[in-house]
């Protein structure tokens, strides 16, 4: 077995560049056969334009592939992998349509592009399925350990437990039975999850199963997030590492307040008229107000007024602040519809412009709200080194209920890595966020927040 892991990721490579391979191939005979003979003798391209047509498509796909993580087919649901390779296809082609428009001073026929499409969704999902079904039987879920130490493992454990296609949990141990009883029972796995374990403790297994070649899969601390965002300092023989722990730089400040407002003026633009129907749906429907408004937090704890479509009843909240939860008899039907594609969301982009917000950030809580999390994780505040975000990297890879910690450590990972290509990878990614259903998931019944009951 761990012999033909040394190949694994040579066969996941393989597969994505016989399908990138395939797809531009695709375009190079919709290019050559139908698009070029439409053009006077004069415009077309010798053999090197031709090729520099077809390798910029490549690049392309190949560039929103690895964004969507259409990539990534022994790691992804298959569900996620097809929708990645579909969106890939989808935002490649439409680039690719604007640029062969650019080349030929006029539109061209768009029916020729729409084909592309279709065929290569129908020959690629096939062969992801296919792909697919030989990586998940050549590599079996990983039979796993979890170790834990004071708290219970059996959340995590649950959500590990929900890629069955990847991982079998077969046995837990806490921490505190010694490390000789530990190290025989991690020799009999594949692979080791710590969770939750004090620091020496963690670091004296993670040492040892270092030594024997196991895979290990570490829940991090918020000292561990913070770390990752170091800078290494390399004056002398002993290495440093420097956290500056302000948040961003005035320069990454400039660049990310320059693309909020380049990107808010085209979304406006381009949403205007998602904008009129949402909201004259909204007001057809029970008279009451379109907007609704609400003190957010952000950055270093600044409140504004948040402007998002109003999803919910007019009276939904006379019995105090709280989370929406599943099933939630408040939500209208067409507050249904538009929390369900994250649309409710939209008019955020004027909180964007006016500077209250930015397009990536963590997620803006009510302050009454924020304090209930700050009660049970001190460091939630640690959020609020930067601007809120009508997307982030929590809302991204979180859902609408993930737990306050849990959300922390994804923020936190944003701050501490951020760059103005993390930015608009999060800003693509959203759009595949909003065709999952799980990501709107509201709170359990008996919750007000995020925070798990005990």
């Amino acid at each position: 077995m761990r012999r033909r892991e040394r190949y694994k990721h040579l066969l996941n490579l393989c597969a994505n560049f016989i399908l990138l391979l395939a797809e531009t191939a695709m375009f190079a005979w919709v290019w050559y056969q139908l698009y070029v003979p439409s053009f006077p003798p004069e415009d077309q391209f010798w053999r090197r334009g031709n090729w520099a047509v077809i390798g910029i498509y490549a690049m392309v796909l190949f560039f929103f592939s690895r964004t969507f993580g259409a990539y990534r087919i022994g790691y992804l649901r298959i569900t996620d992998i097809c929708l990645s390779q579909i969106l890939s296809i989808l935002f490649a082609n439409a680039i690719e349509y604007f640029q062969i428009c650019m080349i030929a001073n006029d539109y061209v026929n768009v029916g020729n592009i729409l084909l592309l499409t279709v065929a290569e969704i129908a020959v690629v999902l096939p062969s992801v399925y296919v792909v697919r079904y030989f990586y998940v039987r050549l590599y079996p879920p990983r039979r796993m350990i979890v170790i834990y130490g004071e708290h219970s493992p059996e959340e995590l454990i649950s959500k590990i437990n929900s890629r069955e296609d990847k991982y079998d949990v077969c046995a837990t141990a806490s921490a505190y039975i010694g490390y000789e009883a530990l190290y025989t029972k991690i020799l009999d796995y594949e692979a080791v999850v710590l969770c939750d374990l004090p620091t020496e403790i963690r670091n004296k297994i993670l040492k040892f199963c270092y030594d024997q070649n196991k895979r290990t899969y570490i829940t991090p601390k918020i000292s561990d997030i913070i770390v990752t965002g170091t800078e290494r300092i390399h004056l002398f023989d002993t290495p440093l590492m420097l956290c500056r722990n302000q948040g961003l730089t005035i320069e990454q400040r400039f660049v990310k307040r320059t693309m909020d407002i380049v990107f808010s003026l085209l979304a406006i633009i381009i949403a205007s008229p998602f904008l009129i129907v949402i909201a004259l749906a909204i007001k057809l429907y029970d008279g009451g107000p379109v907007f609704y408004t609400q003190e957010r937090l952000t950055r270093d704890r600044e409140t504004f007024q948040i402007i998002k479509f109003r999803s919910m009843k007019v009276d939904s909240e006379e019995k105090g602040a709280q989370l929406a939860k599943k099933d939630d008899d408040r939500i209208t039907p067409v507050g249904k519809i538009i929390r369900r594609t994250h649309l409710d969301e939209l008019p955020q982009v004027f909180n964007i412009l006016k500077g209250e917000m930015s397009f990536v950030g963590p997620r803006p809580e009510r302050q009454v709200i924020a304090e209930k999390y700050e009660d049970v994780v001190p460091e939630f505040r640690f959020r609020l080194k930067v601007k809120a975000g009508l997307t982030g990297y929590a809302q991204v890879y979180g859902k609408y209920n993930t737990t306050p910690y849990d959300k922390l450590k994804l923020d936190l990972t944003y701050i501490e890595n951020y760059s103005a290509w993390l930015d608009l990878k999060l800003m693509l990614m959203t759009v595949k966020v909003m065709f999952q259903k799980e990501n709107t998931e509201g709170v359990d019944e008996k919750q007000v927040t995020a925070i798990k009951k005990q």
